[in-house]
């Protein structure tokens, strides 16, 4: 069916009704997605020109994204952007796409600087493996006197986290690294975060077509168990945190001992603790670094 000459109203209804034959979990959300990108609307502006009809070049715009979404490619790998903690992130095919499950990891970071209160204190911040640079242009978004240091392996990575912190007012205090890990780091840091890749390799093939197709597999990868990146980062990040000074690590499903195991053999007398996601699964693993 043409999209052509039909009224948003209209519009909206088939492509959900597309949407709901293919299987898609949030019909409604993705139409209104994809129709606001190629009108340039917002949920108000679409619902004031409900009357309003499509022509033949937006109607065409519309269907080749509706035929990407069917396909399995997200909505905003087809939008190039994502919301996190608020803010808009920039995607490339080098970064994963920011999960609301990830914004754990930035509540638990300021938690502890609140109760430690350092929310104001001139921090200085490591993002290991930062991708779009989301987990840290989210913390620097919170803390006016921070400075952040983002790495990653892959310069494309590095690129759209640098775009990404310019195009939030960020860069000033932002830099961002090529290396393996923290490989090209210097401490001493008071707060080092990380999601580096964590799904076992073997499972990889069966994820969801949205996250095995489209999202940068050297960024899922963690290895035969999951647990790879956690054996390097745990004792790097207790090398390169100040003393007092805190290392949160986004964890999978199931890995909360594991993780927090590697992280209590890295870092003797550390304190570890864990926190979990809106569903109450565990997916941040914390260490503290002894004061003495």
């Amino acid at each position: 069916m043409s999209l052509t000459g039909l009224s948003l109203d209209q519009v909206r209804r088939e492509i959900r009704a597309q949407l709901e034959d293919a299987g898609i979990e949030s019909p409604e959300l993705d139409t209104r997605l994809l129709l606001g990108d190629v009108l340039h609307l917002d949920l108000t502006g679409l619902v004031a020109a409900a009357a309003r009809t499509l022509n033949a070049d937006e109607a065409a715009a519309l269907e080749s994204r509706i035929q990407r979404r069917i396909a399995g490619e997200p909505v905003a790998r087809i939008l190039g952007r994502k919301e996190f903690w608020g803010l808009s992130f920039a995607l490339s095919s080098a970064t994963l796409v920011p999960r609301p499950d990830t914004e754990t990891i930035v509540e638990a970071a300021l938690a502890l600087l609140k109760q430690d209160g350092r929310l104001n204190d001139a921090l200085r911040i490591a993002d290991i493996g930062t991708g779009s640079g989301a987990i840290l242009l989210a913390l620097l978004s919170e803390l006016p006197n921070a400075l952040g240091i983002g790495t990653d392996i892959n310069p494309d990575a590095l690129n759209m986290a640098a775009q990404n912190a310019v195009a939030l007012g960020l860069n000033g205090r932002a830099r961002f690294i090529e290396c393996n890990y923290a490989d090209a780091l210097r401490g001493p840091f008071d707060l080092i975060v990380s999601n580096p890749p964590y799904i076992p390799s073997r499972d990889i093939d069966g994820l969801a077509i949205e996250v095995r197709a489209h999202d940068p597999r050297l960024a899922l990868d963690g290895g035969p168990d999951g647990l790879d990146a956690y054996r390097v980062i745990a004792p790097a990040a207790f090398e390169l945190l100040a003393p007092g000074g805190v290392v949160v690590l986004e964890i999978g499903q199931g890995q909360e001992s594991d993780v927090a195991r590697l992280m209590a053999g890295a870092g003797p007398d550390a304190g570890v603790s864990a926190k979990a996601d809106l569903s109450g699964i565990p997916r941040a693993v914390i260490g503290r670094k002894p004061l003495f």
